[in-house]
């Protein structure tokens, strides 16, 4: 069994394991031509990926709060209707990468700020939910409002203790800066990679950034 310095590892989903930004601009254009906003341009869509579409919502298109949850629950239905898994690609490596960890005997998680049924539906799709010991993702409040990157971590290692998984030096894998931010008050350490959808800057505390999936093996198993 090859000798890893972490004792689970969780992932982000957009932007690290999978691109679904093929399937995002569209939906968004629709969207905000139900708002009268002007159409997003396709250089800004990154800014969109991978933080919660609420805040998304309220913060990028300055929606009013009630107005950002209505901009959201019509995305939902609009990816819903479109089937969660189109247009959706893994990236290159990034399948193989999650094999070798799982043959190396490290458990891990999924820890997505995308909706839980989403997630499963897109590691369904491409053969991929064998790879996890559990999968978490965001979940609704009685609003309708998805938690953010902290409580999906936490329910995260939480569903992996409850699974006997020891979680004592967990990492997270991640693309963009709420991934740090929403790990740092639990301590745990973000590898992250710069395939995804993070701007320059967006590393900034955590602890290595890879460029290859090839590069975060030698990182997770560097006795492997």
């Amino acid at each position: 069994m090859a000798v890893s310095p972490h004792t689970c590892i969780l992932w982000d989903v957009d932007g690290t394991i999978a691109d679904a930004s093929a399937g995002i601009l569209p939906r968004l254009i629709q969207v905000f031509a139900e708002f009268g906003l002007q159409e997003p341009a396709p250089e800004s869509l990154s800014r969109w990926i991978g933080p919660p579409m609420f805040e998304s919502f309220r913060d990028l298109a300055g929606l009013s709060e009630e107005d950002a949850h209505r901009a959201v629950r019509e995305y939902r239905r609009l990816a819903a209707r479109d089937g969660y898994a189109a247009s959706v690609r893994i990236y290159p490596g990034v399948a193989e990468a999650l094999r070798t960890v799982k043959a190396a005997g490290i458990p891990q998680a999924t820890a997505s700020s995308k909706p839980e049924n989403q997630v499963f539906a897109i590691l369904e799709h491409y053969a991929l939910l064998d790879d996890f010991v559990i999968v978490a993702g965001a979940l609704p409040d009685a609003s309708g409002l998805h938690d953010g990157k902290e409580a999906v971590l936490r329910r995260a290692l939480h569903r992996l203790a409850d699974a006997g998984v020891d979680v004592s030096r967990p990492v997270l894998i991640g693309d963009r800066l709420h991934d740090i931010e929403g790990a740092a008050p639990l301590g745990v350490p973000v590898i992250f990679v710069t395939w995804g959808f993070g701007e320059a800057g967006e590393s900034a505390g955590s602890v290595a950034e890879v460029a290859t999936p090839e590069e975060l093996l030698r990182i997770l198993l560097p006795h492997g």
